[in-house]
């Protein structure tokens, strides 16, 4: 493990930024859109969706870069948006259910973890709970400009500079083993990031990898609501308030209908489990709660999936 310094990688990317920008408003009102710059057809007809359009598998990771370019140094006022702010305390639930510290000093990975914030919580409960200064944390993120924001986080904690926390750019799906070694980490977490990549089940092969037999993989992602009266109001607010919000606070409301939409798309709670059994993981029972595979948020909004590589 190094110090935050010499991990950190850092790429700008603000013009094509606003070019992929340009093209998600684009995708809300043409029926055929072009492919945004730099961007070529799927020479083998491979698709993928990017919120609620298809588009080859080979654009979507550069899309989704662009969304998140754009919303960087915003993210915690989107997140605020898209959960009324509740997000904190699903982030707080989360570190609570996995209890980082508890058997002593832990080995973590935190994946599309470029803000920041689960890492803090996690090495914060770690020392605060279990007076345990030795756990430490890999932040991963595939946008450099989101680690910058993570970085500017650290660098008034405690934590900056010291051996418990790196942040390093690199892709999920494709985690290089040089930097990356197979069986090397007590706990994996990805939070509100998931449902972005291209590949879910190469992800999920790649979590599974890295973890040390014994180690966790813990995820938090908005989900399916289970309530429909619930579901009829959370739609509504998503649809109509979120990207007005967007366009309000940040001045970029095709960022904040794309991260709906892929809310949308995301597979239900039981399909999820059941991604993460086929990646190898031990998740439980197939139902929500104590024992089982997931653990419901308010109602579904937001979920808590966890396996054990055996």
């Amino acid at each position: 493990m190094h110090a935050i310094s010499r991990k950190l990688r850092i790429t700008l990317a603000r013009p094509r930024a606003a070019c992929l920008t340009a093209y998600i408003r684009s995708a809300h009102t043409d029926n055929n859109p072009s492919l945004p710059p730099n961007t070529t057809s799927s020479s083998s007809g491979s698709t993928t969706h990017f919120g609620f359009r298809t588009v080859p598998e080979e654009s979507k990771e550069s899309l989704v870069r662009g969304v998140f370019d754009s919303v960087a140094s915003s993210y915690d006022i989107m997140n605020d948006a898209m959960s009324l702010g509740v997000h904190r305390l699903w982030k707080d639930s989360l570190i609570s259910l996995l209890r980082p510290g508890l058997k002593g000093p832990i080995t973590c990975i935190d994946v599309a973890g470029g803000t920041g914030d689960i890492a803090l919580r996690i090495l914060d409960h770690a020392r605060e709970t279990y007076a345990d200064r030795e756990t430490r944390v890999d932040i991963v993120d595939i946008n450099g400009e989101m680690l910058k924001e993570g970085h500017k986080r650290f660098k008034t904690t405690m934590y900056h500079n010291t051996p418990q926390v790196a942040f390093i750019e690199a892709n999920a799906q494709d985690l290089s083993k040089e930097t990356f070694p197979d069986n090397t980490y007590d706990l994996y977490t990805i939070a509100f990031g998931i449902r972005n990549v291209t590949s879910i089940p190469d992800v999920l092969r790649e979590a599974h990898r890295v973890l040390k037999p014994g180690g966790t993989f813990a995820c938090l992602e908005f989900n399916k609501v289970t309530n429909p009266m619930l579901g009829q109001l959370y739609d509504q607010y998503s649809f109509s308030v979120i990207p007005l919000l967007g366009t309000i606070l940040t001045g970029d409301r095709a960022s904040y209908e794309y991260l709906v939409e892929s809310i949308r798309r995301f597979p239900s709670q039981g399909d999820f489990s059941r991604m993460i059994a086929d990646a190898g993981f031990a998740i439980g029972g197939e139902f929500e709660g104590e024992g089982g595979a997931w653990r419901d948020l308010w109602g579904g909004i937001a979920c808590i999936h966890t396996g054990v590589k055996l």
